[in-house]
């Protein structure tokens, strides 16, 4: 593995896959203090070079271009990778990334599996190497704020949550939503957002990371196979029930409640990205709270994986391989409910 940043030395990124994500991303980089592009790769040079060209910072060195993962996870100047790639790519990007030593901070979901997921967890702590996925929402203001409320029991006991994540994408068997080989589908896209902030919301209310006793689903797929729709419910031992909905098909309120026997919160709009929370309380006004992006909502992943590389950890106590591995296995058991199947299953 390399040698970990110094904690006041300027930490250097490379890019693996500069597509739309990665520009936010790049952004976030850009406007925090001490940290760079050092170096990306891309299938598609013209698109590398229009990445490095938008996102390269006056008066620092040039952001490199490699013409290979190989060489980027060779450059000594590259203190972790950041993937972005399709879903489908992923899993061979950061098993790459591991063996040469380089931290990684990938794109969500980590990979298409549980199986999968579990390899590479393993992989990491062998190699001593850190490991995260890229889920933002655990680390914006909004959910901080939510936290705050939850671990407190301002609602009192937390009985439900409901949550909605619906877009209409036209329908296009080549694109990476709807095609199978890209590990398309509404789930892995977005509906890993539902699942992942139930885990949450059982964590900060309960203190609990523990599986439902029964998960319940209808959906409908596109024509490529993969779910356009999906409709869940999580079930837990105490009662506690999650309702979502994510769908490339249709629109929805897109909003987050959570409910409880005093009270009820809530995120009003686009929960995965949230910016304004509410508080309910039986009886009282309610408190409605702004919660903004310090840059563009990425900066919280970003400074959380410089932390733990520079501080030699394996994963983020913040965003643990168990949490990955969790949805992944509930995305698992809802996907082959539906009968989805991708080619590299």
């Amino acid at each position: 593995m390399s040698a970990a940043p110094q904690p006041d030395a300027e930490f250097r990124w490379g890019v693996v896959g500069p597509g739309k994500i990665a520009q936010r991303f790049a952004e976030a980089v850009s406007r925090l203090p001490n940290t760079r592009l050092q170096a990306l790769h891309a299938r598609n040079p013209e698109r590398a070079q229009a990445f490095a060209q938008r996102w390269q910072a006056a008066g620092a060195p040039a952001i490199h271009i490699a013409p290979s993962l190989q060489a980027l996870l060779a450059d000594p100047d590259v203190d972790a990778v950041y993937i972005a790639t399709p879903h489908s790519e992923h899993g061979d990007a950061v098993e790459a990334a591991l063996l040469a030593g380089k931290p990684v901070l990938c794109e969500k979901p980590l990979v298409t599996n549980r199986t999968q997921a579990h390899h590479l967890s393993q992989l990491a702590h062998e190699r001593n190497t850190f490991l995260m996925e890229a889920l933002w929402t655990r680390f914006l203001p909004a959910y901080q704020q939510l936290g705050e409320w939850l671990a407190s029991g301002a609602i009192g006991t937390v009985q439900a949550m409901q949550s909605s994540f619906c877009f209409r994408e036209d329908f296009d068997p080549s694109s990476r939503i709807f095609n199978p080989a890209l590990a398309g589908g509404a789930l892995l896209d977005i509906g890993i957002y539902n699942l992942a902030v139930t885990r949450w919301v059982r964590q900060q209310a309960t203190g609990l990371s523990d599986e439902p006793v029964q998960i319940d689903v209808q959906g409908r797929l596109a024509p490529t196979g993969v779910d356009a729709r999906v409709l869940g419910a999580l079930h837990f031992t105490d009662g506690f029930s999650s309702q979502f909905v994510c769908a490339v098909d249709g629109s929805a309120s897109n909003a987050l409640e959570i409910h409880g026997s005093h009270g009820w919160m809530r995120i009003p709009s686009n929960f995965w990205e949230g910016t304004r929370v509410e508080l309910h309380r039986t009886g009282e006004s309610p408190v409605l709270l702004d919660t903004p992006f310090h840059i563009n909502g990425f900066e919280g992943e970003i400074v959380e994986a410089m932390r733990c590389v520079r501080a030699g950890l394996v994963e983020s106590p913040q965003m643990t391989h168990a949490d990955t591995l969790c949805v992944l296995g509930w995305m698992d058991t809802l996907r082959a409910r539906l009968g989805v199947v991708y080619p590299f299953d």
